[in-house]
């Protein structure tokens, strides 16, 4: 990964593992491109570091609070509800779920309260889709309408399996040796909880090995060490263990999942907004911003979608609706549509090739939706090539 493709704003935390100095953003993709010692200087500081740029256009890593690294997006709910008991109440209960699901969440009525009852039941959910289409935040939602108690474990981040899942072996010489449990130990014992595993297939393959007779409901216990007389932590009753996954050969970071493990989960596949959808969901989020720039952001998003899924496209992947929603905050803080397009979508593709690149192709989708006179800055003569330069 070349720092021109890294999209200015990008925050990333530093972890150290042994000797080695990681660098992690929140969707635990690895950045050790970031030379050692900013890494190492980042985690002396207990900082994160932030993607900035010059006016000249040369990007550098900016030393930023922690709180950069943490800050999470609210999820507007509406107010949770006791789920009851009975069985005649628990299907009322499904059934009129459809009401607690947030109106920033695009997600139809029939998944949603499949989603409901498959926790209700305790069951193993995995939730699959295309990097930026809610994944996370249908899982978060879920979490808080339901109102128990939860735990989440990015697994992409997880470096030490054994350490993340089970705990550390200390050594004090007053009290010799033993192990300080992990706090997934915990998680499991915890009645009721819903325990988030994001990230999945980024996991360690180790990961899956420990998490595997966790899983099984056959099984439900997690072995603290592999001696035969070393005791086993059962999950408590109710526990649901929801995942994320992304799944498909654009996702190069990610692992493919054992189908052992694949068959201890439910799957809920989210879908891909249309741009009726998205749009939608954009004005809900900035309803002060112009109706129709945001229709023609979800316009952009969708004809991207369409070429990438065609036969023979020109691009490789569709802009997210991720995407979709930073590009809008963009213009709520009053940028342009050619700037917040130069700083969130346009990173996104490969430049080279000049008039044949991607970048150049999206360029062109996006220039249809220009309005401000802006549009003929969106080219570069070497993208248009020698004879618009001639």
């Amino acid at each position: 990964m070349k720092y021109s493709n890294i999209p200015t704003g990008t925050v990333v935390k530093v972890i150290p593992s042994g000797v080695r100095y990681n660098a992690y953003d929140v969707d635990g993709n690895k950045y050790n491109i970031i030379p050692t010692y900013i890494r190492k200087r980042a985690h002396s500081n207990n900082t994160a570091l932030k993607m900035s740029e010059y006016s000249s256009g040369r990007k550098y890593w900016m030393d930023v609070p922690m709180s950069e690294f943490d800050k999470k997006p609210e999820i507007p709910v509406a107010e949770s509800v006791e789920v009851p008991d009975g069985h005649t109440e628990i299907l009322d209960f499904i059934h009129s779920s459809y009401s607690l699901k947030p109106e920033s969440l695009v997600m139809n009525e029939l998944k949603w309260k499949y989603l409901v009852r498959s926790a209700i039941r305790g069951k193993n959910i995995m939730m699959t889709g295309q990097s930026g289409c809610g994944k996370t935040m249908s899982a978060k939602a879920l979490v808080i309408a339901l109102d128990r108690p939860t735990f989440v474990f990015n697994m992409g981040a997880t470096q030490d399996p054994r350490a993340t899942l089970i705990g550390n072996v200390q050594f004090k010489p007053e009290t010799g040796t033993w192990l300080a449990e992990s706090l997934f130990v915990k998680a499991i014992q915890t009645p009721n909880a819903i325990i988030l595993l994001d990230e999945l297939t980024r996991a360690h393959p180790d990961a899956w090995n420990i998490l595997m007779p966790v899983l099984d409901y056959g099984q439900r216990y997690l072995r603290l060490d592999e001696k035969e007389d070393q005791a086993t932590i059962k999950v408590a009753d109710g526990v649901t263990f929801v995942a994320t996954a992304n799944i498909g050969n654009e996702y190069t970071a990610t692992r493919l999942l054992d189908k052992a493990l694949m068959d201890r989960f439910t799957t809920i596949e989210m879908d891909i907004l249309n741009s009726e959808e998205e749009s939608g969901l954009l004005k809900y989020m900035f309803p002060s911003v112009e109706n129709k720039v945001l229709e023609d952001i979800a316009s952009i998003a969708h004809l991207t979608r369409i070429e990438s899924n065609n036969d023979n496209p020109r691009i490789e992947s569709g802009i997210s609706t991720r995407t979709s929603v930073e590009l809008a905050g963009l213009i709520f803080d009053g940028f342009k549509l050619d700037e917040a397009s130069e700083i969130t979508i346009y990173p996104q593709y490969d430049a080279s090739g000049g008039v044949d690149s991607e970048r150049t192709f999206v360029k062109q989708i996006v220039q249809k939706f220009m309005t401000d006179g802006s549009s003929d800055e969106l080219f570069s003569a070497e993208e248009m090539g020698d004879e618009h330069s001639s």
